[in-house]
């Protein structure tokens, strides 16, 4: 099925109404105070299982950062208790512009899933265009997903962060600058990284841009194809995000999973601002 990183309504509509073997996956979330298995027993695509983002795509707090890569086995059974199968296509879907989805797409495509999708434009795009909702608990049939050994997509660490050419940091400006930090207990970003909101990569609607003008985006900032690029951001989740718009620009880049909290857990580390 997989024909890039994003799948439309339409598309998803018509796969579901042909009966079309495809597992979803509802990863709404907020950080701080997250709603979300509430929200998805009042309405969710249909089939659609809950995935925890806390619970199911990060690891506990620590040197890591706020949300470290999860345990391997921990994930591999989330997915299996969510349905993913290998052999079957997955859809993933939040109400949060893909922030959330957009880490569970990775951590699939990390682990070896090769037909992960994030649907374009979220609930909202599949409520304003009349999609077909479901209530009430979902208990899908247990996946087989294990995760491969392999990593599918490339990361890079504290240690080699500095390296790479073109380290993109997908925070608001304000806070690359460091102008203020809401979360983190220092201000500022990776030496020599260059900003790319994630608002960036979004047209009014919620969607993605296209891959024309994402391109062009990353283009200005030295993120071309065949480049050594990364991204972070506060986490290590909403990176996720402009590696999702980069994979539609034709662009692989790299996660560095620690982001800015894992980063500023070493003090001797060095920060810049402006």
């Amino acid at each position: 099925m997989v024909t890039g990183p994003l799948i439309d309504t339409a598309e998803l509509r018509d796969l579901l109404a042909a009966q079309q073997p495809v597992t979803l996956l509802d990863v709404r979330y907020r950080m701080g105070s997250s709603t979300g298995p509430q929200e998805h027993a009042e309405a969710h695509l249909p089939g659609a299982a809950y995935v925890d983002l806390d619970a199911d795509l990060a690891a506990p707090a620590g040197e890591g950062g706020r949300h470290p890569l999860p345990d391997p086995g921990v994930f591999a059974e989330a997915m299996c208790r969510a349905g993913v199968r290998l052999d079957r296509p997955v859809v993933v879907y939040d109400d949060w512009a893909a922030h959330a989805a957009g880490r569970a797409w990775w951590l699939l495509r990390f682990h070896g899933h090769s037909d992960v999708r994030v649907l374009d434009g979220g609930l909202a795009a599949w409520r304003d265009e009349g999609g077909e909702l479901g209530r009430g608990p979902v208990h899908p049939q247990p996946g087989d997903f294990a995760c491969s050994g392999r990593q599918g997509m490339p990361v890079v660490d504290a240690e080699t962060v500095l390296d790479v050419t073109v380290l993109v940091d997908a925070r608001a400006a304000e806070r690359f600058r460091g102008d203020v930090e809401p979360v983190d207990p220092v201000a500022g970003h990776i030496p020599g990284a260059v900003n790319v909101p994630t608002s960036r990569n979004l047209t009014a609607d919620g969607r993605f841009r296209s891959p024309e003008e994402l391109r062009a985006t990353y283009a200005d900032v030295g993120a071309v194809d065949g480049a050594d690029v990364a991204a972070y951001c506060g986490s290590g989740v909403t990176a996720t995000h402009d590696l999702l718009a980069l994979e539609v620009a034709g662009v692989r880049a790299a996660l560095y999973p620690g982001s800015w909290s894992g980063w500023i857990t070493d003090p001797t580390r060095p920060v810049a601002t402006g």
